[in-house]
């Protein structure tokens, strides 16, 4: 007889060790394959991270601003080396009373210091002529010898001018210098007219400047600043003008001249000797600056509607760099007393 209880037992032993084989296989098949998901993530995806300590850093490379030399891709601001306000800035005991737009800017720490309706559109009188300085420097050749014409002296004659003459001839440098000291609305004509090829394309190219350097709330009408209701800029303007123009070496040098004497060719052939002095109470002795404060030059303006006007270029003891404008003050009285006031603030600040 067979024993077919026993072999019943052994099949189902058999069953029971295949079926514990076949699990451990599974766990052991299972546990390769996460092992090498792992290796796979760290060797192949993980080594290629960028580990961030603090990913809200400006100075951080992937996130920041980047800190090495390489920035040309890189954009600079249009602000940036300027003073920027977007309205007034008190300063303690400064009001500027008798004036109806002034300014202090700090050129070297680019800190606008005081600040009063400096974006308020008015007339600027012969402040226009920073603009003017500006594009025949920018456009112009110095050493261009200029013949005086009826364009250059179709301007009031009572107004202020250098006394060119027709056929007179000056270097377009000598009108510079003739244009910023003593204000000559007839070497603005002149200046105009020989640079733009007419008065009227070279205002086109003064609007065109204006608009370049961010002064976009002036508009020219003129090469000179007489009177004219389309012409008008901002106290703000006046410094962005300023600004720029201090980046030509004539413009600094005329500025600061308190008389400059040039030799030029008259109609008649002969060679003369012919003198313009400043027009700024700073360098005719009318009046002085603060202790510990030295004016280096500037621009005056005047007219009935501009009222009296200034801007200027000041240093501290230290050599610091300071800009200071004042515009529609009534008379030139009150102009250079204020002026005196925001000048002030340099030893104060």
């Amino acid at each position: 007889m067979r024993c077919t209880g026993n072999s019943r037992q052994e099949r189902a032993r058999i069953r029971r060790a295949q079926r514990r084989n076949a699990i451990l296989l599974l766990v052991l098949v299972f546990t390769v394959v996460v092992l090498a998901g792992m290796l796979v993530f760290w060797f192949v995806f993980r080594s290629h991270e960028i580990e961030i300590t603090d990913p809200y850093r400006i100075t951080d490379s992937t996130f920041g601003v980047r800190t090495e030399s390489a920035t040309a891709n890189r954009a600079d601001p249009f602000t940036d080396g300027l003073c920027v306000t977007a309205g007034d800035v008190s300063f303690d005991g400064i009001s500027l009373e008798y004036a109806e737009a002034g300014a202090m800017m700090d050129l070297s720490e680019e800190n606008v210091l005081y600040a009063k309706n400096v974006h308020e559109r008015l007339y600027p009188a012969s402040l226009t002529k920073i603009m003017t300085a500006l594009v025949a420097l920018k456009y112009g050749n110095l050493d261009d010898v200029i013949t005086v014409d009826e364009v250059a002296l179709d301007i009031d004659p009572e107004s202020s001018v250098c006394y060119l003459e027709l056929g007179d001839q000056y270097t377009l440098r000598q009108l510079i210098y003739g244009l910023l000291i003593a204000s000559g609305n007839d070497a603005g004509n002149a200046i105009a007219y020989h640079v733009g090829g007419s008065i009227e394309n070279f205002v086109a190219m003064m609007n065109q400047e204006a608009a370049s350097i961010g002064a976009t709330n002036t508009h020219f009408m003129n090469a000179h600043g007489l009177q004219d209701e389309n012409h008008y800029t901002t106290p703000y303007d006046i410094y962005l003008m300023f600004q720029e123009a201090l980046k030509y070496d004539v413009f600094q040098d005329a500025i600061s001249k308190q008389n400059f004497t040039v030799t030029y060719t008259a109609g008649d052939g002969e060679q003369y000797e012919r003198t313009w002095y400043a027009t700024s109470y700073y360098f005719t002795g009318e009046a002085a600056a603060p202790d510990g404060v030295t004016v280096f030059g500037g621009k005056t303006g005047t007219t009935d509607e501009a009222g009296s006007c200034l801007a200027l270029l000041s240093k501290d003891a230290y050599g610091n760099s300071y800009f200071s404008v004042i515009m529609k003050s009534d008379n030139k009285a009150d102009l250079y007393e204020e002026m005196n006031e925001l000048l002030s603030i340099i030893n104060k600040k």
